[in-house]
């Protein structure tokens, strides 16, 4: 039983490195680690508070991306093609189809592509490279303060998960 928690709470550490870096799944791998519990322990009573907790985290960290990301570009004055350039980068960055150094790979493409794509984006409608570079900063700033948002709300879940079930586990 306790090799299937630390296993659970391995998963829910990939969890909460999800919530930050971009392209990984965060709060929901934390949600399936305390269903998984639920499940093999036998006792869905014992997870009632960090299920409730991890929903309410879930929600939240979806509505502290969207956020972010928009008072990031507002802050900076982009505009809607800043914020389509940004995902556009996002996935072409992640994929690794933009040019990288010999090392880094999708990583550096997840913080270069939003970057480039916001800029590109915003140049292509404003035609105003200054205000382009300033919007592209915007939108990524916005995006970088949500992610360490969500990395803290899906830690406070793990919390919660591992103050409950602890006891139950160890019997300490």
């Amino acid at each position: 039983m306790q090799i299937i928690y630390w296993l659970l709470l391995a998963l829910m550490v990939v969890g909460i490195i999800g919530a930050v870096v971009p392209a990984i799944p965060g709060s929901s791998l934390i949600l399936i680690g305390i269903i998984i519990w639920g499940i093999v322990s036998n006792s869905f009573a014992a997870i009632k508070i960090p299920l409730i907790v991890t929903v309410i985290v879930l929600l939240l960290s979806v509505g502290v991306d969207f956020l972010a990301s928009y008072l990031g570009a507002k802050q900076a004055g982009a505009s809607k093609w800043g914020q389509i350039g940004a995902i556009v980068g996002l996935i072409v960055g992640f994929l690794g189809l933009l040019p990288t150094l010999p090392f880094g790979g999708p990583l550096l493409g997840i913080l270069l592509g939003p970057l480039l794509g916001a800029i590109i984006g915003e140049f292509i409608f404003r035609r105003d490279l200054w205000l382009a570079i300033k919007a592209g900063i915007g939108i990524v700033v916005g995006s970088l303060i949500g992610n360490l948002i969500q990395g803290l709300l899906a830690i406070a879940a793990v919390i919660v998960f591992v103050v409950t079930t602890w006891p139950q586990v160890f019997g300490t």
